[in-house]
């Protein structure tokens, strides 16, 4: 069986990434997040689909070879296609003739055939495919690759890009992406490099370099989107799609905000590693030298910042939780220590009364908050103690089997309205899946808080 190989490993291959390599030497790269139909033909014996669906603004962008009608016979409808050669390097696969086809008796609709099942077989749902295009002597070729959403590539390819978080397809230059993220990196270090000649560069360290606590920024997130939509609370009475809002301001407004704070605190971080905090004379040949000398710890600034983020992601899912909690009045206690050292992230209404219900009263509840889940909700499960836990995420990589274990042990999951009803995750097929309108209305003001009071 033909096996994926792992973009990053220090062995037989070098050490070659070819995510970063595609990015590097592709003119123009299409990136796609998988529908479930995308990749379910190369899981189940059952599917036909045979490919992947292309958007028509990708079909026609020029990015593929010019679709050229089918001949036909009298009466039957058109059918446009083009064939391309595609190489598939995961799975040391290629395939002279991929096609794409449009078959206009289905609208839109236009699939690419032709691609082999092993680079889809595996993956988790909401993963990625990447190609790019390299044109010799006129003819196109196309290198591309799968992306399993729950690898740590996924993230290098959303941050190399900038892909939004409701981000499904597009085409893009990554020359002018990595040039844009250079260009910003680089005008910041000008500033710094003033202050450093005006013997001011720890002075203006300590006031541009330093990254907000996850409080401060998910503050500033939470406020920028409330002035966005016109609202003064994130009260999840009034939003008509709670979830969604917690995802767009931890997964979209506040990742903005922290890069750019990352690229101020690497900028200053390289003008000081190479040129040091006292001004001096400095020559091209010293600043040369001072980059050889200094070459790992410039290697290793500029790779942190996709580990930063992600170190600091559930922090931002968890505090803007809490502020929907507590705009909406919901009576919770946060971080409580449980028997055997448990620490749910909230326990609703309280400690006291989830482990003792009022005569009467409906139950408490636990609510945990992951931004990516993997094989964490079992370790959330142990936070049970006998009640209800709903666990929410962001985390559109969770496949079908994990959602239907989560469910034996009578866990619910909590989920943004827009990933609950995607067509790229497995969300919608599984009862214990609900949205945070849901949960909120349902769950919360239906069913439970009357009996909090």
């Amino acid at each position: 069986m033909t096996t994926q190989i792992d973009m990053f490993d220090d062995g037989d291959n070098g050490g070659a990434m070819l995510l970063v390599e595609l990015l590097r030497s592709a003119s123009l790269v299409l990136v796609k997040k998988l529908s479930n139909n995308d990749r379910d033909w190369a899981q189940f014996p059952n599917k036909h689909q045979g490919g992947v669906y292309i958007p028509p603004a990708q079909r026609e962008s020029g990015f593929f070879p010019q679709l050229v009608e089918k001949a036909r016979a009298d009466g039957e409808a058109t059918i446009r296609e083009c064939f391309f050669r595609t190489e598939w390097p995961q799975v040391d696969m290629v395939r002279e003739k991929t096609r794409l086809v449009h078959y206009t008796s289905k609208g839109a609709e236009t699939h690419m055939t032709g691609v082999p099942k092993p680079a889809f077989a595996t993956l988790s749902p909401a993963s990625f495919l990447v190609m790019g295009r390299y044109v010799t002597e006129g003819v196109s070729i196309y290198r591309c690759l799968t992306i399993d959403s729950a690898s740590a590539d996924a993230l290098l390819l959303i941050d190399t890009l900038s892909l939004p978080a409701d981000f499904v397809s597009g085409i893009f230059e990554p020359a002018a992406a990595l040039a844009a993220e250079r260009d910003a990196i680089l005008d910041f270090a000008g500033r710094a490099i003033e202050a450093w000649l005006a013997g001011e560069i720890a002075a203006f360290a300590d006031g541009n370099a330093a990254l907000p606590s996850t409080v401060v920024l998910a503050r500033m997130a939470r406020d920028r989107y409330l002035a966005d939509h016109g609202l003064t609370t994130l009260d999840p009475w009034a939003i008509e799609r709670p979830g969604d809002a917690v995802r767009e301001i931890s997964r979209t407004i506040e990742w903005e905000l922290f890069r750019e704070f990352q690229r101020r605190e690497r900028a200053i971080m390289l003008v000081r590693t190479i040129l040091g905090d006292t001004p001096s004379d400095v020559t091209a040949a010293g600043i040369i030298r001072s980059v050889i000398d200094n070459i790992g710890e410039v290697d290793r600034l500029m790779l942190s910042a996709s580990q930063q983020r992600k170190s600091r992601a559930g922090y931002s899912f968890e505090h803007q939780i809490e502020a929907m909690l507590a705009a909406g009045a919901v009576p919770f206690e946060k971080q409580v220590v449980m028997d055997a050292r448990k620490r749910p992230d909230f326990i609703l209404p309280s400690l006291v009364r989830f482990t003792t219900p009022a005569p009467g009263a409906t139950n408490g509840l636990i609510l945990s908050a992951k931004t990516t889940l993997r094989e964490r909700w079992k370790q959330v499960q142990r936070e049970m103690a006998g009640g209800d836990l709903f666990l929410a995420t962001v985390d559109e990589s969770i496949a079908a089997n994990a959602i239907e274990d989560m469910a034996s042990l009578g866990i619910v999951l909590v989920v943004p309205e827009t990933l609950r009803e995607s067509r790229s995750t497995e969300y919608v097929r599984h009862a214990n899946v609900i949205g945070f309108d849901e949960f909120f209305h349902e769950e919360l003001r239906g069913r439970r808080m009357t009996g909090w009071a």
